[in-house]
């Protein structure tokens, strides 16, 4: 869950989507280390793919915009 992402050289903003995550729908090795966390917020880029998983709304958007990308709240 520390591991860095390498999110391109893009000149244009790339779009990403942040999500709330039921802690329940990951692996069980993810939810073992998440003991008493219910929810969590993913960060997916336009294909679908998990870029980051972070406990706060507020710091996925952050990490987003700190990787020169521009997120969006998906409900």
């Amino acid at each position: 869950m520390d591991t860095k992402f390498d999110f391109g050289d893009s000149q244009h903003a790339q779009t990403v989507y942040i999500r709330k995550v039921a802690t329940s729908t990951l692996p069980q090795d993810v939810q073992d280390k998440l003991e008493g966390v219910s929810d969590m917020y993913a960060v997916h880029d336009v294909e679908g793919e998990r870029l980051a998983l972070v406990r706060d709304r507020n710091l996925a958007f952050t990490i987003a915009r700190q990787n020169e990308l521009q997120p969006v709240s998906v409900h």
